[in-house]
């Protein structure tokens, strides 16, 4: 059943993220209202300084009818969607933004311009994505990670994963986030190949790999998010019940899981790029503006943490 409750920006993640100043940002493919609408009100929040990357005859068009006065702000042109991609990868790998919007642009399209190795914003690690996920009337969010890059990660990529996710938590204040690594069961199983990757994750945990975290695994979501659940399937550990971060084992699980909480929770989904240059502001076409705009607010505390 689909939930009819609005959509919420979590307060405490913007009231966090105000605590710095505006992000400069590319707003790339901004020729678009809704994509517009959402950079006047990361803007007005006061959490972006943005530069408009895309067809400026409709930038301008766009935000005389929207009532927004961008005369202060850079506009650039750009004549088709790998233009405005190729020029805001371009702004961040020179240093004249901090972090990407996307706009009105295919994923896949933004994406492969920031992986180019030589004229791309990609660093020596593996890029990932992260959902931080909050339902209305709760301030505590929990972390999706991977449901939009990595498809069918394998034991060394989702250590990347959890890297880049650990970084992310760490800097919203969880000094050791509890990394559940998600299967379809806390049997070590051979037929399903995830709960191996699990157990492999956590050893090279045990090792070091992955400091300033509990990681636990494999085990499946209810024991990841419910103590009772934990408690009746007699799954003891510092992660059972009280997981911040859901290390999904492929991108399919991880959408549906996502898209579920979205739809069915009224969950807002704040969606990050991570492990590259800059962070990018990756979230999907059909969400709302409360999605973009926390996911802007997200951007900017990663950031602040990053240059500390």
């Amino acid at each position: 059943m689909l939930s009819s409750a609005p959509f919420e920006c979590p307060s405490g993640l913007l009231a966090h993220a105000q605590q710095h100043l505006p992000l400069k940002t590319a707003v790339v493919n901004a020729e678009k209202e809704t994509v517009m609408t959402s950079a006047k009100l990361a803007t007005e929040h006061n959490l972006i300084e943005p530069i408009l990357v895309g067809d400026a005859g409709a930038i301008n068009s766009i935000a005389t009818a929207i009532n927004w006065d961008i005369g202060k702000f850079t506009v650039v042109d750009a004549g088709s969607e790998i233009e405005a991609a190729k020029l805001s990868v371009g702004l961040a790998r020179s240093g004249e933004v901090f972090a990407l919007m996307k706009g009105h642009i295919h994923s896949e399209t933004l994406m492969q311009e920031a992986l180019q190795r030589k004229q791309g914003i990609r660093l020596k690690r593996r890029p990932s994505h992260a959902f931080y996920m909050t339902v209305p009337g709760n301030e505590q969010g929990i972390c999706i990670t991977d449901a939009v890059i990595n498809v069918l990660p394998r034991v060394k990529q989702k250590i990347e994963i959890a890297r880049n996710v650990i970084e992310l938590m760490h800097a919203l204040g969880t000094p050791k986030p509890r990394v559940a690594m998600i299967s379809g069961t806390e049997l070590l199983t051979p037929e399903m190949p995830s709960s191996m990757d699990a157990a492999e994750v956590v050893k090279a945990a045990e090792s070091g790999a992955l400091p300033g975290a509990e990681i636990a695994g494999p085990m499946s979501l209810d024991v990841a998010i419910s103590e009772q659940a934990a408690t009746i399937k007699g799954v003891n550990n510092a992660v059972a019940g009280k997981a911040d971060v859901l290390l999904v084992p492929n991108l399919e699980a991880g959408e549906i899981l996502f898209k579920q909480m979205v739809y069915s929770m009224s969950a807002t989904a704040a969606g990050l790029v991570l492990g590259m240059k800059v962070p990018i502001m990756l979230t999907s076409r059909a969400d709302p503006p409360e999605a973009r705009l926390a996911s802007a607010a997200l951007a900017s505390v990663y950031v602040a943490h990053r240059d500390l």
